[in-house]
């Protein structure tokens, strides 16, 4: 049985305690650094819509002028995800505040 390291995607340590399990019974950890606030994590994802990378593109094409149905299409996640990501980070279009 050979142990791996466990870093926290945030802040890259490996001050990572196991912190119980899903309902799909994955893994779930806790970092411990105490700079960042107490976040937890899982080192696989059920759904692609869950992963950091892929909600970072998704404001990143939101910014940039992508439609919902493009952003979907290109990462492979429902409309649905593309909505509640961009309404927790509260992206707003400039659409909506132009004047003709």
């Amino acid at each position: 049985m050979t142990l791996l390291p466990v870093y926290c995607p945030q802040c890259a340590t490996d001050q990572v305690v196991k912190r119980g399990k899903t309902s799909n019974e994955k893994q779930r950890y806790l970092c411990q650094n105490e700079a960042y606030p107490q976040q937890t994590f899982l080192l696989e994802y059920c759904h692609r819509g869950r992963l950091p990378q892929v909600k970072q593109q998704n404001v990143a094409m939101a910014l940039n002028g992508s439609g919902i149905r493009d952003t979907a299409r290109v990462l492979r996640i429902s409309k649905d995800t593309v909505l509640s990501e961009l309404q927790k980070r509260k992206v707003v279009s400039n659409r909506s505040t132009r004047r003709c």
